[in-house]
């Protein structure tokens, strides 16, 4: 199958090309810099200039291809009607060039768009008014071309998804410990947040690609919920730092930002169960608290 990716050359994006090209299709790339095209040509893909806000580009990548997996969000999340926006815009034109095809659509969300307090499954609907709602609308727009003639479904990723090289959550958590001294967690610690390896990320976006029904949400969790606390515990194990509470007005000036201030008290656990017993995928590589016992949080010296 020819695929064509966009986000192929950020954070998961570089998983997922191999992980296709691995597999034998092959991959065209929305490349917005040269640095980008670089990355995309050295991991076997071939680059395709243009942006997410470029809709030519994105109309015409979607047309050429077999498949289209959609990685990629553009924006800042200090304006997410902005990010929603963007996210709608594109998702729609990559459809639109899709429509009555029957070709496969893999578009991203965030297991943040569920109901938080309890493991929600596949098939709860999202949240309005959650913390990953400015996604929803995107979510929508992608699994509503499954009732045009394109084999659309959604990937809500977990919001931490680890591995070699992330610089996303956990990096945070790790650099506030030792500029601060403390490895810190908020209320009793006790709120989950789902994981999952970036490798076992990437075969479920490919066995998406290749097998999931039109319309389907599918959840890319490896775990359903850890505990704040016990990652806390682990990077201060780690550091040689103390863990403590922290009281919730305290969470933001903590963690130099607000928006991490509130998401870090989030209780927002998943289920995965459907989603394996639909595709055949279950996760096969490290936990988030063995990556980081063994990977390259702390790859900086442990002072």
């Amino acid at each position: 199958m020819h695929v064509f990716v966009t986000g192929g050359s950020g954070l998961t994006g570089p998983a997922i090309v191999t992980e296709l090209i691995t597999a034998g299709h092959t991959v065209t790339g929305l490349a917005r810099s040269n640095a980008s095209a670089d990355r995309l040509e050295a991991l076997g893909a071939t680059p395709f200039p243009g942006s997410l806000e470029d809709v030519d580009a994105l109309r015409a990548g979607a047309a050429r291809a077999d498949g289209v997996v959609h990685m990629a969000i553009a924006g800042s999340f200090s304006d997410r009607d902005d990010l929603m926006r963007r996210d709608v815009a594109a998702i729609s034109t990559l459809g639109e060039a899709l429509v009555g095809t029957d070709k496969p659509f893999v578009s991203t969300s965030g297991t943040l768009v569920m109901p938080t307090g309890r493991v929600s499954d596949e098939q709860d609907p999202p949240d309005a008014a959650s913390h990953g709602a400015f996604r929803v609308p995107g979510e929508q727009a992608c699994l509503g071309f499954g009732k045009r003639g394109v084999r659309s479904s959604v990937v809500r990723l977990a919001p931490t998804v680890h591995g070699p090289g992330d610089f996303g959550f956990i990096p945070v958590l790790v650099a506030s410990a030792r500029k601060t001294g403390v490895s810190a967690y908020i209320g009793d610690g006790e709120n989950r947040w789902p994981t999952i390896h970036r490798l076992d990320a990437a075969r479920l976006f490919r066995l998406a690609l290749e097998k999931a029904p039109a319309g389907t949400a599918l959840h890319g969790a490896g775990e359903e919920g850890v505990t704040l606390k016990s990652i806390a515990e682990k990077i201060g194990e780690i550091l040689g730092v103390p863990t403590r509470s922290l009281a919730p007005e305290e969470a933001g000036d903590h963690f130099d930002n607000p928006f991490l201030g509130v998401a870090f008290g989030i209780d927002a656990p998943v289920s995965s169960a459907r989603t394996q017993q639909l595709l055949g995928w279950a996760p096969t590589h490290a936990t988030l608290l063995e990556d980081l016992e063994t990977g390259d949080y702390f790859a900086l010296p442990v002072s």
